[in-house]
C-alpha cells in the first residue's frame, strides 16, 4: 500500500461530517486518561496489536494524537472508531479504523478530518498517510495524492 500526501492548508471543513454524526448520537473527541486501557483494548480487539501499539504512542503524546468516535447507546458510551497521528513518525496520519458494522456513515471521514485539522493547528503544512489502504477514500475526503515509490515505506522490515 502506498503512502499518500495531504495538503493541510486545503482541507475541507469537518463540521458537516461531525454535525451529521451528532444527530446520530456519535461524538468525535480526544480520549482522556482514564479511558486509556479501554481505548487501546478496543483497538487491539478490532484491528490487532500493531495498531494498538501505534495508538498507545499517540495516546501518550501531548496533546494526544488520537481521536475516538463514541456512540451513545441506552445511556452508555460505546467506542466505534479511532484515528491517530504522530503515532509512528512525526507528520504521519494513521492508523485509523471504524467498527465494521458502523462503516458507511461518515465516521471515518469525520475522524480523518479531525486528526488532519489538529495536525494543521499544530503547525504542519502537509501530512503523510502511511500505508494508505483505501486510496479512493482518502482522495475523495481530503484530496490526498499517492506518493510514488513509497512502498513499503516506513513499515518495511517490521516484526
Amino acid at each position: 500500500m502506498p503512502d499518500m500526501l495531504v495538503k493541510l492548508y486545503q482541507l475541507p471543513p469537518k463540521a458537516p461530517f461531525v454535525e451529521k454524526l451528532q444527530k446520530q448520537g456519535i461524538a468525535i473527541r480526544r480520549p482522556i486518561g482514564p479511558e486509556n486501557y479501554a481505548v487501546i483494548e478496543w483497538i487491539a480487539n478490532h484491528f490487532g496489536g500493531g495498531w494498538a501499539g501505534e495508538a498507545e504512542n499517540a495516546f501518550f503524546r501531548s496533546p494526544k494524537g488520537l481521536f475516538i468516535a463514541v456512540e451513545q447507546v441506552d445511556g452508555h458510551s460505546k467506542m466505534v472508531g479511532f484515528a491517530c497521528y504522530d503515532a509512528t513518525a512525526k507528520g504521519f496520519f494513521g492508523p485509523t479504523g471504524v467498527q465494521q458494522d458502523k462503516r458507511g456513515r461518515g465516521i471515518g471521514a469525520a475522524l480523518l478530518l479531525a486528526a488532519l485539522e489538529a495536525m494543521r493547528e499544530e503547525g504542519y503544512g502537509y501530512a503523510v498517510i502511511g500505508g494508505a489502504g483505501p486510496v479512493d477514500f482518502y482522495q475523495k475526503v481530503c484530496g490526498a495524492t499517492v506518493i510514488e515509490g513509497s512502498e513499503p515505506g516506513i513499515y518495511a522490515g517490521m516484526l
